[in-house]
This record gives C-alpha cells, sequence and structure tokens, in this order.
C-alpha cells in the first residue's frame, strides 16, 4: 500500500479526563452515525480512494506517545491502539451505510 495524505484535527475538549472521552465519544458518534455525513465523506473520498474505516484517539497534550484515553483498562493505564469507525465499502449512488462502533471492532 502506498503512503497517503491523512487528514488530522484537532479539537481541545478540555482538562477533566471524564468529560473529554465523553465528548470524544459523543462527537464520533454523533457525527459519523449520520447518513447525510457519511455520504458526503464517501463522495469526497471515492474517486481517489474507497473510504472503509475511520481511525480516531483521544490524546493529552503531556503524553507525547499517542496514548488513545479512549482505551483505558480498569487500572486507569491505556494503550496506543486506535479506536475505529467502519464503513461499508462505497458504490457510486450508494444510498445507505453500516455504522460499526470500535467496540464491535
Amino acid at each position: 500500500m502506498n503512503n497517503q495524505y491523512r487528514l488530522h484535527i484537532d479539537i481541545p475538549l478540555g482538562t477533566n479526563e471524564t468529560e473529554a472521552i465523553a465528548s470524544a465519544k459523543s462527537i464520533m458518534e454523533w457525527h459519523f452515525k449520520d447518513k447525510e455525513a457519511q455520504e458526503k465523506i464517501q463522495m469526497l473520498t471515492y474517486d481517489r480512494t474507497p473510504l472503509t474505516e475511520i481511525n480516531y484517539r483521544l490524546g493529552h497534550d503531556e503524553d507525547r506517545q499517542r496514548s488513545n484515553y479512549l482505551h483505558m483498562n480498569e487500572n486507569g493505564h491505556v494503550n496506543n491502539k486506535k479506536s475505529k469507525i467502519m464503513l461499508s465499502v462505497s458504490i457510486p449512488g450508494q444510498t445507505s451505510f453500516e455504522w460499526i462502533s470500535s467496540s464491535d471492532c
């Protein structure tokens, strides 16, 4: 696979860990469950590369290890595994897409 350019978006979510986790989950679920948003993303990227998944993580400014605070164990330790949203393979003219949460991956 060729190396590609990727869109990274940095949205500050405050200093409270619990609120940041809740906000991150809400933002990703709210936006990517939306059928119209999925269709727009598919239309914008389909000619260049079929979009089948979106990877994301919740990081912290002081953590330079790219940890994902959405993957925290019972001891409060985080890992570097990205969260994923899996999209159905787009077909030109397709009118429906499936939502698969990161917990199902």
